[in-house]
């Protein structure tokens, strides 16, 4: 198991985050929707590529409210990410993945199928979650799956785990005083709010 310091440009940005960045709480979830899409989005441009190595199918995006355990899982079937990747992308709270992609295909039309910035985005979960997960496996051939866990401190924890398919579970375990976000009636109001274009979504509530 590997641990570290998340590398972040100003002190305490995460209650910076969780207070001030967003005035609204319900944001989060646009958040992490905004980049399940993009992961996607970024799938389906490959493939058309032809530089992926899966079918790209019929991906959806799940957003599952788990009452039991207190959890809110944003599951995608998209590009997914190897551990190195998870370390430049997560681990670096400021740097846009986004960005990176749009700067490689610049020239292949792919600037107008992202919608997100995998950037400081993510880390508004932290303004509902005491623990965020993050359980991905990446599209690459032979690629092994990644497990990252932080509480919202700047420390966290990633190791190998398992997952059969591509793409990325994100798991929030809700903090006490964001249970309003494990109500299936909640979260269907937000999604409708900022995501009632997006074909890919579909809401479980277990």
């Amino acid at each position: 198991m590997a641990t570290g310091k998340i590398n972040v440009s100003v002190e305490n940005i995460f209650p910076l985050i969780k207070k001030f960045l967003y005035s609204d709480h319900e944001i989060f979830l646009r958040e992490l929707i905004s980049n399940a899409t993009d992961a996607t989005l970024k799938l389906k441009h490959l493939s058309s590529l032809g530089e992926a190595n899966v079918e790209y199918g019929n991906p959806t995006i799940e957003v599952k409210v788990n009452k039991d355990n207190n959890t809110l899982h944003i599951i995608d079937q998209g590009i997914g990410m190897t551990k190195e990747e998870v370390k430049k992308y997560i681990n670096e709270v400021a740097f846009s993945g986004a960005e990176e992609f749009l700067s490689k295909y610049k020239d292949k039309d792919a600037k107008n199928h992202i919608i997100g910035h995998f950037g400081l985005g993510f880390y508004s979960a932290f303004m509902v979650a005491k623990e965020v997960e993050i359980i991905t496996k990446s599209q690459q051939p032979n690629s092994k799956a990644v497990r990252w866990v932080c509480d919202g401190s700047p420390s966290f924890k990633m190791d190998a785990t398992k997952k059969k398919t591509k793409g990325t579970d994100v798991v929030l375990h809700i903090a006490d005083d964001s249970t309003e976000f494990l109500e299936e009636s909640r979260i269907s109001t937000i999604l409708k709010k900022y995501c009632k274009f997006l074909s890919l979504l579909s809401v479980i509530c277990v």
